[in-house]
């Protein structure tokens, strides 16, 4: 499908945004670590909307050449090439103050692989079709890579959300329901109403991202004549419409699936900040579970007992 390029302009605008400090001190600390082998650094996320690094736990993607590249023990190759991305937690000093971030690798190729249609799962493309900024790319080459694949993550998330619409929307009703359809398939701490507040965290991006797609669709969309915000009008078949229900209810069950997996896998990946990491699930959930003396004592068993404690009560949805 044809990238439009006000597609890529409105992206590359996102992505230059300046970050907050301790986000560009995380991201300074990862490719201390990982060296040549980082393509690019990517900030998402509640911290990314906000502008702010103090209270969140900051969300990066680190974009590396190979999967050999951050570890040259095979075992660990493998866990980076299993239920990818791989997510670490990690922490540094600044200005007085711990920042503190959760943060993904995956390799450039599967990162555009991901955000196109040939990745089924919403998992790469319904995250990565909101705004995202960019704390680092290797080259010039790499940051146009880059704006590609992410308005590739725009132009799936809108094709594939369409046949759930009815036939007169707008930008909101796209979003609100594509982001509510995409966290469903996961395992989500946040509590009923936060995927609402997504659209209203960046409306222009939204609708200039919307109107710029629209004009690519493999469907019938045309703007609807006097109205502002813009209604669109779609003529799409009925055997897209149920197709694309049937495709999402695969996903809404594939999704539940990998994120247990992805959360057994974490046990063994996600080092430290487990005190932190509850806090917050508490505060997106309102679901709170103690650590207690014993259990942090026995550091593994305790992983794997708080996420069922949590799954049980609710804090993932």
């Amino acid at each position: 499908m044809q990238v439009p390029p006000q597609l890529i302009t409105l992206i590359s605008g996102q992505g230059s945004q300046e970050a907050p400090p301790g986000a560009q001190a995380l991201a300074q600390e990862l490719l201390a670590r990982h060296g040549s082998a980082v393509q690019a650094v990517l900030f998402y996320g509640s911290c990314f909307r906000k502008g702010d690094d103090v209270e969140g736990l900051v969300d990066l993607y680190l974009l590396v050449d190979s999967y050999r590249s951050p570890s040259r023990r095979w075992i660990q190759v493998c866990s980076y090439k299993l239920l990818r991305p791989t997510v670490f937690y990690l922490e540094v000093p600044f200005e007085g103050r711990l920042v503190r971030a959760k943060y993904a690798v995956l390799s450039l190729a599967d990162f555009e692989r991901g955000t196109t249609r040939r990745w089924f799962h919403s998992y790469l493309w319904g995250r990565f079709a909101q705004p995202t900024g960019l704390l680092y790319a290797r080259s010039d080459q790499v940051r146009e890579r880059l704006h590609v694949a992410l308005a590739q993550a725009v132009l799936t998330f809108i094709i594939r959300v369409l046949p759930l619409l009815p036939p007169r929307f707008d930008a909101r009703d796209l979003w609100q329901r594509g982001l509510a359809c995409s966290y469903r398939a996961e395992l989500r701490a946040e509590r009923p109403g936060a995927v609402a507040l997504l659209f209203d965290a960046a409306p222009d991006y939204y609708e200039q991202a919307t109107r710029a797609s629209l004009e690519v669709m493999p469907f019938s969309v045309k703007g609807v004549g006097g109205t502002v915000p813009t209604d669109y009008h779609a003529r799409i078949p009925a055997r897209a419409r149920v197709a694309s229900r049937v495709a999402w209810s695969v996903r809404y069950a594939q999704g539940k699936v990998l994120s247990l997996l992805r959360l057994g896998k974490g046990l063994f990946t996600f080092q430290g900040g487990i005190d932190y990491i509850l806090w917050k699930i508490e505060r997106h959930s309102g679901v709170r579970v103690e650590l207690t003396p014993r259990l942090r004592r026995h550091p593994l068993l305790a992983r794997g007992i708080l996420v069922w404690r949590l799954y049980r009560r609710g804090a993932f949805r």
